[in-house]
């Protein structure tokens, strides 16, 4: 049983990471879903079914979310990744896609398909975002699949 609720805390070790939450401040993240899955052998542990996970300053849904890890389990966290009918919602906006990764080392989040951003300045839709959280920089490519297109609210 141990070994499982390590297995849990990577999850939200890792989301903590992408939040911004801190031991220091007392932010929790709380990740909840109809199964939780742990499989050893291919280093993945899986949240499916109306996933949620909360943290003071968002909230990520999502039909699954996995967080991948190497051999030193929560401590080598790799990858996290959110699929189907992904929701980010901050105080300020929100944004949906298919697929959202990120990578805790790098601290870049990948948000593609279809993407979506809304806030009351407007809306930024495309095929990619990607979002670069040590330099607080956000781009949205079109490439191959589409081009990027906005729509903003005047004063």
């Amino acid at each position: 049983m141990s070994r499982l609720f390590a297995l849990v805390l990577i999850l939200a070790i890792g989301l903590a990471h992408v939040t911004g939450a801190s031991a220091d401040t007392g932010d929790k993240v709380a990740v909840t879903g109809d199964s939780f899955t742990v499989d050893d052998k291919t280093h993945q542990a899986t949240f499916t079914g109306n996933v949620v996970v909360t943290e003071a300053r968002l909230k990520l849904t999502a039909d699954q979310v996995m967080a991948f890890y190497g051999e030193g389990g929560a401590t080598n966290i790799k990858s996290f990744q959110a699929t189907g009918h992904v929701k980010i919602v901050t105080k300020d906006q929100t944004a949906t896609g298919d697929k959202a990764i990120f990578d805790p080392k790098t601290k870049i989040l990948t948000l593609s398909g279809n993407v979506l951003v809304v806030s009351a300045s407007g809306q930024m839709k495309g095929p990619e975002l990607t979002l670069d959280l040590n330099k607080s920089t956000s781009v949205f490519s079109g490439g191959k699949s589409g081009r990027v297109t906005g729509v903003f609210n005047s004063q």
